[in-house]
């Protein structure tokens, strides 16, 4: 029986972007966990023997100290992918020159320290626009996946802006970070955007359990983890069987705090799941992998692409009908 094809990719964002997001001083420093983290995500991967996706920020491809590591993730078979320049989850607020900027000079970057020309973005904090959208397919990329299909946006913008240590003045800037009720509305699967000058673009979002559109990214699974592993397995086993009924293929998404725990980096214990140790959430991440494993065939997003493009031309969205 040939296996359907989900793809696995990690967004690099770093230890001073969350610091920044959540307004803690110190992160103008940039700090960066990238020599422990890539490293070790690398070696895991090549225990997998999987091929993933990278969406990389701008700001830390440039960094000297960080370019090592960055060279680490091609030269050992992964796809570097764009993820902005500055990490700003507001991205979808700026006007197009601004955006352009972002994109363009990330997508250089990343082609000088890599050798490889990015074909994929995806907006920090899932912003996206139809500005954005035009600057991407003016740089001829092939895909964009910077949409998160769930009605809970709004929650997570509650949960952070508790936690968060930010002005008045930040607080609007960030009113509408991480979507509103109406994200709930967009496609689960892969789709075609279609702009108002009838240009097209393949949409890769990022997979919820379809028809509830319930995120179940791994930290997500992490979360629920912290209050059982059993309801962990049921609920990620429940999303995977939801998706085979519907035909869904996954994009299954990462984060580096899903493989680091708060023992490596005391400073993000603010997060959630971060209550864990380096070795559990390894043990967890394992488990996770293995069950995808067992029921996908894994890949990067560029050739995750390569595979939905026919089917996902049947849906088609007017870019300038949604925002």
């Amino acid at each position: 029986m040939i296996k359907s094809v989900a793809a696995l990719s990690m967004d690099m964002d770093n230890q001073w972007s969350y610091m920044k997001t959540h307004g803690d001083s110190g992160w103008e420093s940039y700090p960066s966990y990238f020599p422990v983290l890539i490293p070790y995500i690398l070696d895991i991967l090549d225990e997998f023997g999987l091929s993933i996706t990278f969406f990389l920020v701008g700001t830390d491809v440039k960094s000297e100290k960080n370019q090592p590591y960055i060279e680490m993730i091609t030269r050992r078979g992964h796809e570097p992918a764009n993820h902005s320049l500055t990490h700003e989850p507001w991205l979808h607020l700026y006007p197009k020159a601004r955006i352009a900027e972002e994109i363009l000079t990330t997508h250089n970057l990343i082609k000088s320290v890599t050798g490889m020309t990015p074909v994929g973005f995806r907006g920090p904090g899932f912003s996206w626009s139809l500005e954005l959208l035009e600057v991407l397919l003016d740089m001829d990329y092939r895909y964009d996946a910077s949409t998160l299909p769930t009605f809970i946006g709004p929650l997570a913008r509650m949960y952070y802006f508790w936690t968060a240590k930010l002005e008045k003045e930040k607080r609007e800037e960030r009113k509408k970070l991480f979507g509103t009720i109406s994200d709930g509305l967009m496609p689960v699967r892969p789709y075609t955007w279609q702009l108002p000058d009838k240009r097209t673009l393949l949409e890769l979002p990022v997979t919820t359990i379809p028809f509830f559109k319930i995120p179940f990214h791994l930290s997500y699974l992490l979360y629920l983890s912290g209050y059982s592993e059993l309801l962990m397995e049921f609920y990620l086993k429940a999303a995977i069987a939801m998706c085979r009924i519907t035909g869904t293929q996954p994009s299954f998404l990462l984060h580096p705090l899903d493989v680091l725990g708060g023992d490596l980096v005391p400073e993000l214990k603010f997060f959630p799941g971060m209550n864990m140790d380096t070795a559990l959430k390894r043990k967890r991440f394992n488990k996770v992998i293995s069950f995808l494993a067992e029921n996908y065939s894994l890949v990067n997003m560029n050739l995750y692409s390569d595979h939905v493009r026919s089917s996902a031309s049947k849906k088609v969205l007017k870019a300038a009908s949604v925002k």
